[in-house]
């Protein structure tokens, strides 16, 4: 059973050199901007600790991995720089785990909507099921995926990105996700990809952690810029939300 808190939950996990990170909130495992802040700062304290070797990233329940960020949050935003916060909630999780010091194995068990796919995307390596189709539907309400597509654009390449993003309505299922490099592997069920995920983490957490400390560096290459790039996308994006397009398109969504 998942999480009922409002603001969501956040638990880690340390056992044989590995930390597993579990995020949950009861509207489909989406992110209320305290809980990414939270993800955050998790992820920057799990890269210094000379405990942890290596970073499991999972969610709540055995149905939606991440359904992006919290709608109601986005359906208030009455000003630019309520926007440019909102937005900038997934970009300061990407940057964390790209910067950060250990590997990050992403662990998907079911679908992904928007900032969720940019979570996956800046994964080092991720293992899903069958269930985990992916959609960007941004566009459907007169914004787009900014913030996240750099990550997005790294893994999967610019055609996948366009496709995933200009399709808005469409779900891509877990094999259109693998054949473009979200995935690296998928499996028909959780347990088997849990047990893939245990196989793989228990070799990793026995190599040298000096390898691969400088491994995700080298995997990470020429993307130092992004702290100012995801910024800037937030800011666009902010902009965007208050336009009347999106503004008549989040009326139908409004409580």
């Amino acid at each position: 059973m998942g999480t009922d808190r409002i603001n969501g939950s956040l638990f880690t996990n340390i056992e044989n050199k590995i930390a597993t990170v579990e995020f949950g909130h009861p509207a489909s495992n989406s992110f209320p901007s305290i809980l990414l802040k939270r993800l955050s700062s998790e992820i920057n304290a799990l890269s210094v600790n000379k405990e942890v070797q290596l970073i499991i990233l999972k969610s709540e329940g055995e149905k939606a991995f991440c359904a992006g960020a919290s709608f109601d949050e986005l359906v208030a935003i009455t000003n630019q720089e309520e926007g440019e916060a909102f937005f900038s909630g997934f970009g300061n999780v990407i940057n964390a785990m790209r910067k950060c010091n250990k590997l990050i194995i992403g662990r998907v068990q079911g679908k992904t909507v928007g900032g969720g796919v940019g979570l996956i995307a800046a994964c080092d390596y991720a293992i899903a099921t069958e269930a985990a189709a992916i959609k960007l539907s941004e566009l459907t309400i007169g914004i787009g995926p900014f913030v996240i597509a750099p990550a997005v654009e790294r893994k999967m390449g610019v055609a996948a990105l366009a496709e995933l993003t200009l399709t808005a309505t469409e779900w891509k299922n877990a094999y259109w996700a693998k054949e473009k490099g979200l995935y690296a592997k998928v499996f028909e069920t959780i347990t088997e990809v849990d047990n893939e995920i245990e196989t793989l983490t228990n070799k990793l957490a026995a190599y040298n952690p000096e390898a691969l400390s400088t491994l995700k560096k080298a995997l990470w290459e020429n993307t130092n810029h992004w702290d100012l790039l995801l910024i800037d996308r937030a800011k666009t994006s902010g902009k965007l939300v208050l336009s009347n397009f999106t503004k008549k398109a989040l009326e139908k969504f409004k409580k």
